[in-house]
């Protein structure tokens, strides 16, 4: 046989082994690590995100695997809790709001970290500008320090005879302090004197709500944070059953039963969040991805609290609900 047909059949022999064995291989499939301060039982954000990601092509489990770690309201858990994905040697870390996002931050300098709903990502020293993040972190702001103020106003506006208002808040949350901050420049232009009462723990709720009856509170003004998100039933409970007007950070508050709600919308924020995922895996980098500013708030109404608690939400306020619980 001819020398040259002889080289030429070895050869295409090799590359069609060489082509069958690498189609053999099985793809690597791209882990993403879940910091969450919240707990799996009421996290819609993950769904949220999930929905984000399957809108892109993504399937858990198929190709696209996820890390879920939960802090369930617990700070303290969050450390090692980022320590576990970053030797699991995931390609992503999405985290959320403080402290989660500053801990991602602390504990690697190397995997890509997409933060969802922090308040002020430049002041908290994350990013270095909104438009340039640089490191390796970047992902999508939400005005949570702003929306504290206008929580109250919008309080202010649906019940005009409110002069005390109680503010449950964490000093363990690091954002806790800017929220309290933010209320306590508007409250006087507002003509309502404000009672911020500490809980730090689940098991100070009790002794909070105590207080605000000893104090004689007219309504309830609530923070963003994932302690009070996990025991948002006991709250939204207590300000009913003491006919308490209540504003919330959420809408979850509010389809457990709260009056109302304001603040960016969480699931747009977690949705969104997927984009800066998948241009991560396709090689983009957190440096070169412009943090991102809400594009929807949500003002939300529970009409069937309102009547519980014997509030007639008066009609200017109500046309300006984004959605009302009926």
């Amino acid at each position: 046989m001819n020398r040259k047909i002889v080289i030429w059949l070895l050869t295409a022999v090799l590359l069609t082994a060489v082509s069958l064995a690498q189609a053999q291989q099985p793809r690597k499939v791209p882990r993403i690590g879940l910091l969450s301060t919240f707990s799996p039982r009421s996290d819609y954000r993950i769904d949220a995100f999930l929905q984000g990601l399957h809108e892109l092509g993504y399937i858990e489990g198929q190709n696209i695997s996820l890390e879920y770690r939960w802090a369930e309201g617990r700070y303290e858990r969050l450390p090692d809790l980022a320590a576990e994905l970053v030797r699991l040697k995931v390609d992503v870390i999405v985290t959320h709001g403080k402290p989660g996002a500053p801990v991602a931050k602390q504990t690697t300098s190397t995997i890509p970290v997409v933060f969802v709903n922090v308040s002020d990502p430049v002041g908290d020293g994350l990013v270095a500008s909104l438009a340039r993040p640089g490191g390796n972190i970047t992902g999508l702001a939400n005005f949570g320090v702003e929306t504290a103020s206008k929580r109250l106003e919008l309080l202010k506006e649906t019940v005009p005879k409110v002069a005390r208002v109680a503010v449950l808040w964490n000093p363990g949350n690091p954002g806790g302090p800017l929220q309290l901050r933010e209320m306590e420049a508007a409250a006087p232009a507002l003509h309502v004197q404000l009672q911020p009462i500490e809980v730090r723990d689940p098991n100070e709720f009790d002794s909070a709500f105590s207080a605000m009856i000893r104090k004689r509170a007219d309504a309830l003004a609530g923070m963003g944070d994932a302690m009070f998100n996990t025991h948002r039933t006991r709250i939204v409970d207590f300000a009913a059953k003491n006919r308490l007007p209540a504003m919330h950070p959420g809408r979850e508050y509010v389809e457990a039963g709260g009056l109302m709600s304001y603040g960016a919308s969480v699931p747009d924020g977690w949705r969104r969040a997927a984009t800066y995922v998948d241009k991560i895996l396709k090689g983009a980098k957190p440096a070169d991805l412009p943090v991102e500013q809400p594009m929807k708030f949500e003002f939300i109404i529970n009409l069937k609290t309102a009547k519980q608690i014997g509030l007639t939400i008066p009609p200017n306020v109500l046309a300006r609900a984004d959605k009302v619980i009926k």
